[in-house]
């Protein structure tokens, strides 16, 4: 791309979201295409000039070993302003500052978010504004209709973008290449031939300081409800006339309208469990409830399970199971699809006869089909292997895409509006049952696979 695009706007730029992902993702855009001409601004709360915010632009860049012309590109004419981002007045002086068309990032708390949105009815955005929200979108199905309303009085739905960074580019075309390029998959990517999808993202981070936001939130609403849901969206589509953003968001919406805890009963569907202290890679950490800023009165989750079923011809049967964790001893961020077992093995093929499992795995990207073969040494002894593949790295990573998408006017990768309100939907059952403390709230010990009484997936 290399016409005026207009100015990017960043509300919250003081914040840390601004400085370590935001910035050096727009640091590998403009090196990728330096002819790519925009002006940023950034705004927030903190009492900074122009001096510092070209600081901390500049060290946000370098992370990324952006130097030279491109951060002079970007910094002239880069302004920082110090404004109340509640206040309509405030909100205008930044639109005013701003060449061409304006794209708004909220890089800001949901709750600012919302406050800032309320306050941009009172100024007049230019045609063709674009906002960009992080998740969550609201905090329940009421609020996120109340927010997609307001959102709505600004400027039209295909001009919103509700940011979903694990809907890049390389995770969904690798899905969408894997299912409908090879036909030795889409026939039997339905309930006859799949006994169940597990969609795992485990991480051996634990709280990191974002108990302001976590503690209230915890891993069934920072994680489940937005990332994993949208992920399973796409394993389970059908295929999609065109890449175009309604076709794709049509055809993940569809999924997600028929989409439900496992059997309607969200006690025995969902587990929920909190990690105490122990020792994560050499690291010793304290009890979740011991972590500076969490009030133990919250009973908040750090790692959550939940099994759903998707309600049509192709999935009825099938459960899916999401699952999400922190400070927990090995990091997974896979997809795995389980083929139903072989009806019969012929008489005197010895061996087990285990199912074919497909792995598809997330940052990096890969693959791996394991199989049962013939074994090199009896013939008639069936062994285990695994054939792996590297999709290898994405054009375009996390924040990087994310903004390649704002930028352009595309919202295909991004969350719409009834997608953001059906999340919430399908997991409030889960989260009455969880406040109404049906569901047990277990421990794990910090660097551990989690309690020792679940069942493993």
């Amino acid at each position: 791309m290399s016409q005026l695009i207009g100015t990017l706007i960043i509300l919250g730029a003081s914040g840390d979201l601004s400085a370590r992902l935001l910035l050096p993702g727009l640091a590998q855009l403009l090196t990728a295409d330096p002819e790519r001409k925009m002006v940023l601004i950034g705004a927030g709360a903190e009492e900074w000039d122009d001096t510092k915010w070209h600081e901390v632009v500049t060290t946000s860049f370098a992370e990324v070993n952006a130097s030279g012309d491109t951060v002079a590109g970007i910094l002239e004419g880069s302004h920082y302003f110090q404004v109340d981002v509640t206040k309509p007045d405030d909100l205008a002086k930044l639109i005013g500052a701003c060449e061409g068309v304006p794209a708004i990032y909220f890089a800001l708390p949901p709750a600012v978010a919302a406050l800032a949105c309320a306050a941009l009815q009172k100024v007049t955005l230019p045609a063709g504004t674009t906002l960009a929200l992080e998740k969550p979108f609201g905090t329940d199905e009421q609020s996120a209709v109340a927010l997609n309303e307001l959102l709505l009085k600004l400027v039209p739905e295909e001009q919103i973008h509700r940011v979903d960074h694990f809907l890049g580019r390389s995770t969904v075309l690798n899905l969408l290449g894997l299912r409908f390029a090879n036909r030795i998959f889409e026939p039997v990517w339905n309930a006859e031939h799949v006994e169940k999808i597990e969609i795992i993202y485990d991480e051996q981070l634990a709280l990191e300081g974002r108990a302001r936001y976590y503690d209230k939130a915890g891993a069934l609403v920072d994680m489940i409800q937005s990332h994993l849901l949208q992920v399973m969206a796409v394993v389970a589509m059908e295929p999609p006339s065109t890449l175009g953003s309604r076709d794709l968001r049509d055809a993940k919406q569809l999924v997600l309208r028929a989409t439900q805890v496992w059997q309607g009963d969200p006690i025995a569907a969902s587990r929920r469990a909190r990690y105490t202290a122990g020792e994560v890679q050499g690291r010793e950490l304290p009890s979740y409830v011991d972590e500076p800023g969490v009030d133990p009165a919250h009973e908040t989750e750090t790692l959550a399970e939940v099994t759903f079923e998707i309600n049509t011809w192709r999935w009825a049967g099938v459960p899916f199971t999401l699952r999400s964790g922190k400070a927990l001893a090995e990091r997974r961020r896979e997809i795995v699809i389980t083929f139903r077992p072989a009806r019969q093995l012929p008489v005197g093929l010895k061996g087990h006869n285990d199912p074919t499992v497909l792995r598809v795995f997330l940052a990096p990207d890969e693959m791996s089909l394991e199989i049962n073969i013939n074994g090199p040494g009896d013939p008639y002894e069936l062994e285990r292997i695994s054939l792996d593949a590297h999709f290898g790295d994405g054009q375009l990573l996390a924040y990087r895409e994310v903004l390649a998408g704002i930028l352009d006017g595309d919202s295909s990768l991004s969350v719409r509006g009834d997608s953001a309100v059906e999340g919430w939907r399908i997991v409030g059952p889960v989260v009455k049952a969880w406040h109404e403390h049906e569901v047990p709230i277990d421990d794990y010990p910090a660097g551990s696979a989690g309690p020792t009484l679940w069942p493993r997936i």
